[in-house]
């Protein structure tokens, strides 16, 4: 009953209101056409001549908590910065807006009342007393500056309606905080806060922000900086003025009249100036990049490189650069391209983050990584560390000795870049190209199917904001996320590189401490944090590398020179490392607790401590080892193999020639061929298997002799003036004594194995044979130049 009351009392109501809304209609008809008409005109005008907002503002780079690392001048050379709607704090809102237009919130952009005075003024009176421009009407002027007319007065206004029409009162309040001058090259709030006074417009005080509403009226003649007495006289005129209307309470005044004025021109902030500039020439157009780096690392991190500089200048190193990103958020925090932006002798606007040089040993564990997930190896896989040739190619260790037979942990743990290439040679470059370009390596990207096995030991370009983000997916269980810059990046899923398994297992081996790339300087390694690390060294010693993870963060060190100078104390471990340390020391300290955990897929078995291998029946030395199960190598071991000697040990047999009788079973050591060629050359001592039974009359197919030098399938200058000759070296199974040499099928000499020979063959294509004493045979073919 009582809601059919009510709907039926709203109905008589509007039936009345339509009833009234006609009788005006008819009445006042030719003035309602006429304001429907003002309208249609109006918005006609306004799509076809909409207002000029766009401006190009000075670029902003800011930190993650929004402090302004950096500024940049507009195209025409003005520092016009961006004011945000959240800067305009009350302060500054209530100040300008008493200051410059009371009646801000009431007016359409045009005060009537204004108007009226000021042309009674001008016309009547002939003087000027105080101006009718609104703060919407100032903005319109800022926008399209012109010579002051009745004609561009009219303009004014009617921009002034239509900055009313499509923008809001706090939006138009921000486009004059951003265009208002201050007098040379300064326009806006923020340019004037940060140059005047050295902070952001919402750490003014209200007696910084009444200074700053003052200045615009006349921007030439109130010059801060030169006239700071007369300033203060006017800003605490106004400041009383302030106090006469309440707009703000009084203990805030009394205090604003007591503070000094404190402003002169400087600079606008410097931080991060390689960072900074690479920011701006990604987002040429963006007024303000908020970036995720962390401004209190990045100074800190900056301090550090520079005081550490200072040492290293008096080795003749005088570059160094850092890349540090944030293993959960994936997001760089630290960045610093040199020591010294402004040292234009030492090329210190060089940015040394995204700067291509050879990487060293650093792509290691990488190698070794993909070489555990493709089962090929396991940590305590044993490998050997003897000389080798790959098709002409002949890697030596750093240190320039060979190890003989090392366990994969300790070639990585060690550096060493023999077992290296085998591995890399094992799994294919193409392997670990491939993982590369998935990282984007730029230079790998162009260069992919020209690279060798030397990439293993630097054979190639990369940056190291590149190799830092490889590193990052040891940190990351294997998974490699894009380090991102600015929050206008969203974090995408990461990219699966290792397996956990594998991962893990890298991460391990680059904690060990009995390793030589440590550093030798006794206060490099004290108070040491707990961290996962590889270093590098160029050849030619041009470039150091250290990069450490641990579950917080990734940090990447060059050291160098940019003119690529080399430098004999140059060396990843003693010039590199130290730094590595000493950031990890400051920005991460007591990181045990926050270690990786070992993947529950990842298991433990016991393998021979020979080779590596599950143990077999002759295994005595026995421990325990990571493996994956289903993927790590299943293999017996047979670091020794069973072999008949007669009694007195002095010949062996095979199976065409044992005897009935006189004779036992013995286990010998089952060396490889590089590893038999090692031992000889090198005079070492190792067990021999007896000569084969000279009675006997097979020959056995496998194990013939392997050719080292020369490469198959190569051509070879030959200085005739200098009469070069052709070196002839051959690998021979452990039961060989002698080999012989034929070229084209001629007998050249016999000679004890790994015996090298010399000849000088005729210009052409020849063929190269070596035959052992047990008649097992190999051919190679090569051609012979003179030059």
């Amino acid at each position: 009953m009582i809601s059919s009351l009510s709907a039926f009392i709203v109905y008589c109501v509007a039936e009345q209101a339509m009833e009234y809304l006609k009788v005006i209609l008819q009445k006042h008809a030719s003035k309602v056409f006429f304001l429907f008409a003002f309208v249609l005109l109006f918005s006609l005008l306004d799509l076809l001549f909409p207002v000029p907002v766009s401006r190009d503002y000075s670029t902003i780079i800011e930190a993650e908590d929004g402090t302004v690392l950096s500024t940049f001048l507009t195209n025409d050379d003005k520092w016009r910065m961006y004011t945000k709607l959240e800067e305009i704090t009350p302060t500054v809102q209530k100040a300008f807006i008493n200051k410059e237009d009371r009646w801000f919130y009431w007016h359409f952009g045009i005060n009537p009342v204004s108007v009226a005075r000021a042309f009674y003024n001008n016309t009547i009176q002939h003087r000027r007393t105080s101006g009718a421009s609104t703060i919407t009407m100032q903005v319109a002027r800022m926008l399209e500056p012109k010579e002051r007319t009745v004609f561009s007065k009219i303009k004014e206004m009617f921009r002034a309606l239509q900055l009313e029409m499509n923008f809001s009162k706090k939006e138009i309040l921000q486009f004059y905080l951003n265009l208002v001058p201050y007098g040379g090259n300064i326009e806006g709030v923020k340019s004037a806060a940060f140059i005047y006074f050295g902070k952001s417009p919402a750490q003014l005080s209200l007696a910084e922000v009444t200074t700053l509403t003052i200045i615009p009226n006349r921007p030439t003649t109130l010059t801060l900086g030169r006239k700071n007495a007369y300033i203060q006289e006017e800003r605490n005129r106004w400041l009383k003025k302030f106090r006469k209307h309440q707009v703000f309470k009084e203990e805030d005044i009394t205090d604003a009249l007591e503070e000094p004025l404190i402003a002169f021109r400087r600079s606008p902030p410097k931080y991060a100036p390689h960072f900074c500039i690479r920011m701006k020439k990604q987002y040429p157009s963006q007024p303000i990049i908020a970036s995720h780096l962390n401004y209190n690392m990045q100074l800190e991190v900056e301090e550090i490189v520079q005081n550490y500089s200072k040492v290293l200048q008096f080795k003749e190193i005088k570059n160094a650069a850092v890349y540090i990103i944030d293993n959960q958020k994936h997001q760089v925090v630290a960045y610093v391209g040199s020591p010294d932006f402004y040292n234009a002798a030492n090329l210190g606007q060089v940015d040394g983050v995204k700067a291509i040089r050879s990487p060293g040993s650093t792509l290691k564990p990488m190698i070794y990584g993909i070489a555990f997930d493709k089962g090929l190896y396991t940590p305590r896989s044993v490998i050997s560390d003897v000389p080798v040739d790959f098709d002409g190619y002949t890697p030596e260790n750093y240190d320039e000795h060979f190890h003989g037979q090392v366990a994969i942990s300790d070639a990585l743990a060690q550096s060493l870049n023999i077992p290296a290439v085998k591995v890399l040679h094992d799994i294919e470059v193409k392997s670990l190209t491939n993982v590369l370009d998935k990282l984007n390596f730029r230079q790998i990207q162009k260069d992919k199917d020209k690279l060798g096995l030397s990439t293993a030991l630097g054979g190639c370009g990369v940056s190291l904001e590149e190799l830092t983000g490889m590193y990052s997916v040891f940190a990351n269980n294997g998974n490699y996320f894009v380090p991102t810059y600015s929050k206008e990046y969203i974090t995408k899923k990461g990219i699966p590189v290792l397996s956990p398994q594998a991962n893990y297992m890298v991460a391990q081996i680059l904690t060990q401490l009995r390793r030589s790339d440590l550093p030798n300087r006794a206060e490099s390694v004290m108070n040491m944090p707990k961290i996962a690390w590889k270093t590098g060294t160029s050849y030619g010693r041009r470039d150091a590398w250290s990069v450490g993870f641990n579950s917080n963060y990734t940090v990447g060190i060059w050291c160098g020179n940019f003119d690529g100078k080399g430098v004999p104390e140059l060396n990843g471990a003693d010039i590199a490392t130290p730094l590595l340390l000493q950031i990890f020391n400051a920005i991460n300290k007591n990181t045990d607790k926050d270690w990786f955990k070992r993947p529950k897929e990842l298991q433990f078995r016991y393998v021979c401590a020979e080779s590596g291998d599950v143990p077999n029946e002759f295994c005595t030395n026995k421990i325990m080892a990571y493996y994956i199960p289903g993927k790590s190598p299943n293999k017996k071991c047979i670091h020794m193999k069973k072999v008949w000697v007669s009694a007195d040990s002095t010949l062996s047999y095979c199976s065409s020639c044992l005897p009935d009788d006189n004779y036992i079973e013995k286990l010998y050591p089952n060396y490889s061929p590089e590893l038999l060629n090692y031992f000889e050359m090198n005079h070492l001592p190792y067990i021999k298997i007896p000569a084969h039974n000279p009675a006997c009359s097979k020959v056995a197919d496998d194990n013939q002799p392997k050719i080292t030098k020369p490469v198959n399938g190569l051509t070879y200058y030959l200085n005739k003036k200098d009469q070069q000759e052709l070196m002839l070296v051959a690998q021979a199974a452990n039961d060989v004594q002698t080999i012989s040499w034929y070229v084209d099928n001629q007998f050249i000499k016999t000679v004890q194995k790994n015996e090298a020979v010399f000849i000088k063959p005729a210009p052409g294509k020849i063929k190269i044979s070596c035959t052992d004493d047990k008649g097992r045979n190999t051919n190679s073919w090569v051609v012979v130049k003179e030059m």
